[in-house]
């Protein structure tokens, strides 16, 4: 028997870059460093244990929806030992949002095949956290989210969701859906092997009229939601600094009592 899973990526501004929005309101993918997003990886990894705990053959797809850049998130999922990467480009995608993206990566998914997709629990730039549910609804298929542990077996994927006051198991029949936590497992961290042989793994590239997506159910013009304005954070200011000499607590007592701290 074999297995397919497709990892959704997505390719994010570096969080500890100077991030901002661009003239028409949407994240400003131009002037900051990109990346695969850290809570990607996640989901990579766990598609990789799958892998090797499995007596099945399994292969592999990474996929993404995004500029020329964002073939380098691709490329680093692929680094880490995924077979083949899908890459979804097109100028009429700048500004769609999740119901927009959803759409887009469910067509990708049934054109490329599947029995299991695996996303992680949020974008780091986006963070939404619903593209998993709204991804299984337009499937047709169960959806599994915000698992800590994800496992593959006759038929089905189980897992645990660990909450604030219990943790609980999970299972769906294939094909199916299922996000993953920071919780699920470190990633793992390319290899020189690994990044060598990412060079030579095939990389599919599709725009929308492949995909049957017509323009206008894409683009900024189209989402179902838009961010109206946005002001700057204001830059840090010098804290306050007590000098202990001698009531030092009673100088703090009283700062954070007038902060209602205390």
């Amino acid at each position: 028997m074999s297995l397919r899973i497709v990892v959704c990526v997505k390719y994010v501004p570096d969080a500890t870059g100077d991030r901002h929005f661009a003239d028409d309101l949407t994240v400003d993918r131009d002037d900051v460093d990109g990346l695969l997003s850290e809570l990607d990886e996640y989901a990579v990894e766990q598609a990789l244990q799958i892998s090797e705990e499995s007596d099945d053959d399994v292969e592999i797809t990474v996929l993404t929806v995004g500029p020329e850049d964002a073939k380098d998130a691709l490329r680093k999922a692929l680094s880490m030992g995924a077979d083949k990467a899908v890459h979804v480009e097109d100028d009429d995608l700048h500004g769609t949002d999740v119901m927009g993206t959803s759409l887009v990566l469910a067509k990708a998914i049934e054109k490329a095949g599947y029995d299991l997709v695996i996303t992680g629990m949020a974008s780091t730039d986006g963070t939404m956290g619903v593209l998993p549910a709204i991804l299984a609804e337009r499937l047709g298929v169960p959806q599994v989210t915000l698992l800590s542990e994800v496992n593959v077996a006759d038929g089905k994927v189980t897992g645990r969701r660990d909450g604030d006051a219990a943790s609980e198991q999970l299972e769906a029949s294939l094909p199916a859906v299922v996000s993953v936590t920071d919780q699920s497992g470190e990633a793992r961290y390319p290899s020189f092997k690994g990044i060598m042989a990412a060079k030579k793994k095939p990389v599919e590239s599709w725009d929308l009229s492949d995909l049957d997506v017509d323009s206008d159910e894409v683009g900024l013009e189209n989402a179902w939601t838009a961010v109206d304005s946005a002001t700057p954070r204001p830059a840090r200011t010098a804290g306050t600094i007590v000098k202990d000499e001698g009531e030092g607590g009673k100088q703090l007592a009283e700062f954070l009592a007038g902060q209602k701290f205390i």
